[in-house]
């Protein structure tokens, strides 16, 4: 197929869903900015796939890709919600100089790492990790506070350690 006919190909594909596609994600979001950004960066993805032109069911492959990018916007917000309030309930901004905006953002992007690592694992062995590593807990604490043994919070350490050394 030559270069112009699968532009013609594309540029059909684009006109026929980008509005259901927008208005679809500005639902699910509740915003119509959010719902247009989405849009625009799932077609950017549909474009890079080298089999865009054999795509058998449009609407379900491009909700797919969607809805994979919406997740990750929330997941994102919700992070940078806890950082936040997090920052907030440290008093920065108040007794503490707020940090500057590379600063933050560097941090942001180091927590949205930190969240990937640990994305697909159990909520206590997230729990544990965290509490060990953000919090300086030691096992024995972890373990009192959770009600749980040791040996337990040790395994989920372990767990949690081996899936961040598993993504780097």
């Amino acid at each position: 197929m030559n270069q112009l006919s699968q532009q013609g190909l594309i540029q059909d594909f684009y006109e026929r869903h980008r509005a259901w596609l927008q208005s679809w994600l500005s639902r699910k979001t509740g915003s119509s900015a959010d719902g247009a950004d989405l849009t625009h960066d799932t077609f950017i993805r549909v474009l890079s796939q080298e089999n865009a032109q054999q795509i058998v069911e449009p609407r379900a492959y491009l909700t797919h890709i969607a809805h994979g990018l919406m997740v990750n916007l929330l997941r994102r917000r919700e992070i940078e919600h806890a950082y936040l309030s997090a920052m907030v309930s440290l008093g920065y901004g108040q007794e503490m100089a707020t940090p500057s905006p590379e600063d933050y953002l560097l941090t942001l992007e180091k927590l949205l790492v930190v969240d990937q690592m640990l994305d697909g694992l159990p909520v206590k062995v997230r729990q544990a990790f965290l509490m060990h590593k953000l919090n300086g807990m030691t096992y024995p604490e972890i373990a009192a506070e959770m009600g749980m043994s040791v040996i337990s919070i040790k395994k989920y350490i372990a767990r949690a350690l081996l899936q961040c050394a598993q993504v780097k």
